[in-house]
């Protein structure tokens, strides 16, 4: 059963996630849920990479679902959860619940709750306007049950379950001779009291005989009309409320719309299907969810008080970073340690950015502000983001705060921090089995400057070796990566944790020239080489755009 994301809060990071976007998501809609009335749900916008599954396993944390975007779906509409019917029931009975739902539309689904089709109020008064056939009953196979209930009738002889499917409707109001050029074998006859008119209706081989009035039904008759197989059903009401009501019998797959049924499923955008209800006059559209199992209707009222999915972004503030379609959501917090972004909101939002190596240390801080334990599992997951985004303390982005929080953070989650950071970074840098797409999108970052595009991708291993058996997969892959991501440049760290040095990997129109004005390093054949450079964001980001700044 699909996700009822309506009334929920998305804490969600940047896209190519790394431990700490996902970590830190994860960890702050668990605080917030424990001081809010709001439910608060961890998504991420990426792949998880192979150093964050691993933290995740090693604490037995289940991955946030994946968000390819925040465009509202018909799901966040308000779905009227209309009930299903069968196509076997009378029209007077599709009319009453229509008009006890308040509804226009009914929807026909069978036993498994596929649709089958629909019908409409409009529908049902013009079955009842435009019928002048009186063979209409047996044409449409009305079931005897159907003529039991629409005329609060009694069954005296016959099998209710029973179908009318040949012959007309005829009201006996003649005299028996005039009655005998009338009726016809298979007819149903509407007559009274009158003994000789049933006697002569059962012999010329009336199929059904609805005697009005709640007129006496004799035991002859009744004997006569089993030895003739017909059908006798009593009615309190006259024959002409009978005459009247009995069309109202018939089942509503007679006239419900089976053939080029518009339907809506849960997963679909409301920008796809807002030009196809506009440009129909439906009253309600059906909406199924993923197996093809109806679950209620949508009307274009339903368009209007739909709300935008809202957010809280951690780990960055940059629009390229954002989930996409950003611009259908509602921001309501952002929670970062980088530089400030391009990201614009309309209204005012609680935002906290701060000079820290990891947006889990601002997190720990705030759990310790509110007052909320941190639980075990929590308490590691923000650990092991704070010693991946910081190289374990190697990174000059590294603060004492850094250290401080994933100390005690480690104390609370039962773990050693040298230990812990061997095993994730080991984990991470398994790059031999690695495709270079995976490699390259590990850890991805579009930035902008200007009308520059530029992007950023990192790896980090504990052994040079792996490092260069990943750049000979990559330098034949960041042409494609260049063209793909439709960038100006393009850059790849390839950093060694141990020797706290990186290999930067450049292309693109002015990338190597960018790299030399920025590093004063010599590039050859796309590579420069950069010791005492591993932070992306505190020492390769500001030296680049300070030079596209000038």
């Amino acid at each position: 059963m699909a996700e009822n994301v309506k009334h929920k809060i998305f804490v969600i990071g940047h896209k190519n996630p790394d431990t700490d976007s996902i970590c830190s998501a994860i960890a702050y809609a668990h605080l917030k849920n424990q001081i809010s009335k709001e439910e608060y749900v961890p998504k991420r916008a990426g792949g998880i990479s192979t150093e964050t599954q691993y933290v995740l396993d090693y604490f037995d944390v289940e991955a946030p679902e994946y968000v390819p975007n925040v465009k509202t779906k018909v799901r966040d509409m308000e779905i009227r959860r209309t009930q299903g019917v069968s196509s076997s029931i009378s029209l007077k009975n599709a009319w009453t619940l229509l008009n006890e739902t308040k509804g226009t539309t009914l929807p026909i689904i069978k036993d498994d709750n596929v649709l089958e089709g629909l019908i409409s109020i409009g529908d049902i008064a013009r079955s009842y306007m435009a019928v002048v056939d009186n063979a209409i009953l047996s044409k449409a196979k009305t079931q005897y049950c159907n003529i039991l209930e629409t005329l609060d009738g009694t069954l005296y002889v016959g099998d209710a379950n029973d179908y009318f499917t040949e012959g007309k409707v005829i009201v006996a109001a003649s005299s028996p001779e005039v009655i005998e050029s009338l009726i016809a074998p298979k007819d149903m006859v509407i007559l009274g009291n009158r003994y000789e008119t049933q006697l002569c209706a059962i012999e010329m081989g009336a199929s059904c005989l609805v005697i009005c009035g709640d007129a006496a039904v004799t035991k002859t008759i009744q004997i006569l009309a089993r030895e003739k197989g017909c059908t006798i059903i009593g009615t309190p009401h006259d024959t002409y409320t009978v005459a009247h009501l009995i069309n109202q019998s018939m089942p509503v797959r007679y006239f419900m719309k089976d053939k080029d049924l518009v339907v809506f499923s849960e997963e679909d955008f409301t920008d796809d299907i807002k030009d196809i209800m506009a440009s129909l006059r439906h009253r309600d559209f059906p909406v199924l969810d993923s197996r093809g199992h109806y679950v209620g209707t949508i009307s274009r009222r339903n368009l209007l008080g739909i709300k935008k999915r809202r957010l809280i972004l951690v780990d960055h503030n940059e629009t390229s970073q954002t989930v996409d379609n950003i611009e259908s959501a509602e921001i309501l917090e952002i929670i970062d340690h980088h530089r400030l972004g391009s990201l614009e909101t309309v209204m005012p939002v609680f935002f906290r950015n701060q000079p820290v190596g990891c947006t889990a240390t601002i997190i720990y801080q705030m759990y310790g502000e509110q007052g909320i334990e941190i639980p075990k599992e929590i308490a590691g997951l923000l650990c092991a983001a704070i010693l991946s985004d910081t190289l374990m303390f190697r990174s000059p982005t590294c603060t004492e705060s850094d250290r401080t929080a994933a100390r005690d953070l480690a104390k609370l989650a039962g773990v050693e921090c040298e230990t812990l950071a061997a095993e994730m970074f080991a984990a991470g840098s398994d790059l031999n089995s690695k495709t270079a797409e995976q490699i390259f999108y590990q850890d991805f970052k579009k930035f902008t400057q200007g009308k520059i595009n530029f992007g950023v991708a990192q790896i980090s291993s504990m052994t040079e070796g792996e490092l260069e058996n990943a750049k000979e997969k990559l330098i034949a892959y960041m042409e494609k990566a260049l063209e793909h991501q439709k960038l100006n440049m393009l850059f790849f760290m390839l950093t060694d944790i141990m020797k706290e040095s990186t290999e930067l990997l450049c292309i693109g129109n002015g990338a190597e020239k960018l790299v030399e004005e920025s590093f004063g390093a010599e590039v050859i054949n796309g590579s420069a080489k950069l010791p005492g450079i591993v932070s992306r964001k505190k020492q390769l980001i500001p030296r680049l755009l300070h030079v596209l700044q000038r």
